[in-house]
């Protein structure tokens, strides 16, 4: 059954030089999660952000730390981000040989687990795990940079995913992420996320615009 939408504003579209007061106002904004996009140049074509930023910002909200590794090789790492106050670590499922190993490292540390799919790979890559997961994040761009445009190809991956979460049962969290905006959120609502990733969307307009552009996408039917 799908649940209420919520949104994960991307903290990689946010004022780097005042992080803390990003994640603050989106925060009072009514973000759900906080969404912390983390890339090593390697497995995608961009560095941010490292466990070290992630701690210096827990303190700025309440709010579950969503934070996405496109990160390879990534088991090394999962105990540093933990640390830094992770509450949901998402590892691509092209990451690594050992997907269902890297996902039940992230659980024996007590938070939740998410994969991710990039546009090219299919529903299916994730089925062995699905009793051992929380959320399902499926990129709607190639991940690496923000501001693309949604790839609509995704929405029958979407859907696919959601038959299979209704089948199985369990409380899974099915999150897009990558181009999401006022129209392609209504798209991938349709479709059967309940999570959705919005850097642009959220950060336009500045602070005073915030809580609007939060509604607004919580709203799209």
């Amino acid at each position: 059954m799908q649940k209420p939408v919520r949104i994960a504003p991307s903290i990689l579209s946010a004022d780097f030089a005042a992080l803390g007061d990003e994640v603050r106002a989106i925060t009072r904004a009514g973000a759900d999660y906080i969404h912390v996009d983390v890339m090593d140049g390697h497995f995608v074509p961009n560095i941010t952000i490292g466990p070290d930023v992630v701690k210096a910002l827990r303190s700025a909200s309440r709010k579950p730390f969503d934070v996405h590794l496109m990160i390879s090789p990534v088991d090394p790492y999962i105990e540093a981000f933990v640390g830094a106050g992770s509450d949901i670590i998402t590892v691509h499922a092209e990451a690594g040989p050992h997907l269902h190993r890297t996902v039940q490292l992230i659980r024996s540390f007590g938070v939740r687990a998410g994969v991710s799919l990039n546009p090219s790979t299919p529903a299916s890559a994730v089925y062995e795990v699905l009793s051992d997961i929380d959320l399902i994040l499926v990129m709607s761009v190639n991940p690496g940079f923000g501001g693309q445009k949604f790839i609509p190809d995704v929405l029958r991956k979407i859907e696919t995913l959601r038959e299979a979460i209704d089948a199985l049962g369990r409380d899974i969290d099915l999150e897009v992420d990558g181009g999401i905006d006022d129209k392609t959120a209504k798209l991938a609502i349709a479709a059967g996320a309940d999570v959705l990733v919005a850097g642009s969307a959220t950060f336009k307009g500045g602070k005073s615009r915030y809580a609007a552009n939060i509604r607004r996408l919580r709203g799209a039917k």
